[in-house]
């Protein structure tokens, strides 16, 4: 019970949402020769339910065959209860491939945010956008403060720099890769020392001072 929690809990976590998985049990006969029970997590993907993650109660099969080949001892001695016993393996087996495929899946949306205007948008969880901060100066001629930034948050982040087409353009296309924040470097930043920090889910924005973007940042990847 507590791994099937654990697992179940990491993915909400994550951003996978409740009606979007279910935990299915194993019959008797689906059962292999050495789990007294199995418990799938199944995700919800456009082609229907499938297998996400695979959770077994191996019982003591695992450490006793080695114990039996190995010559070794395997069991383990309870202070608490007095007694000997090989402890059972619960497995816990997650498919990269498919994990990757449901936060994909999950995070995916097309919004109507306007007549004929749709954003299409990765709602990744900020820990698993593959680009954490978008740096995006208003004008080229501003380029190398917002390389400064660049430099600056780069050490720390996996950044991406984008000065090509109008700033509107560039949120879709930092909302498209999933990218959760994106720091707008304008004519006011070269004498206010602060940017305009954009959201990606609910495309509000915030005015930062430049000096307290590593502290701004420290904490919105951690889940």
């Amino acid at each position: 019970q507590y791994w099937r929690a654990f697992c179940r809990d990491w993915l909400l976590s994550l951003g996978i949402k409740e009606d979007e998985m279910r935990l299915r049990d194993h019959a008797p006969e689906e059962l292999c020769f050495y789990s007294k029970g199995t418990t799938d997590i199944e995700f919800l993907f456009p082609f229907g339910w499938g297998e996400l993650w695979g959770i077994a109660d191996r019982t003591d099969y695992d450490l006793t065959q080695h114990q039996n080949v190995s010559g070794e001892d395997m069991s383990y001695f309870d202070d608490t209860k007095n007694e000997r016993y090989v402890p059972y393996v619960v497995e816990p087996s997650l498919g990269a491939d498919r994990v990757v495929l449901a936060f994909l899946c999950a995070a995916y949306d097309e919004e109507e945010i306007g007549e004929g205007d749709v954003r299409t948008v990765l709602h990744f969880h900020p820990a698993l956008a593959p680009v954490k901060i978008g740096i995006l100066p208003l004008s080229k001629k501003l380029n190398e403060g917002a390389e400064k930034i660049y430099e600056q948050l780069s050490r720390k982040y996996n950044c991406e720099f984008d000065d090509r087409g109008n700033i509107g353009k560039r949120y879709r296309r930092q909302d498209e890769i999933g990218t959760p924040f994106c720091i707008t470097y304008d004519f006011d930043s070269e004498t206010d020392n602060c940017v305009t920090v954009r959201f990606r889910d609910s495309m509000e924005q915030e005015r930062v001072a430049i000096a307290d973007l590593d502290a701004y940042f420290a904490d919105k990847f951690t889940f």
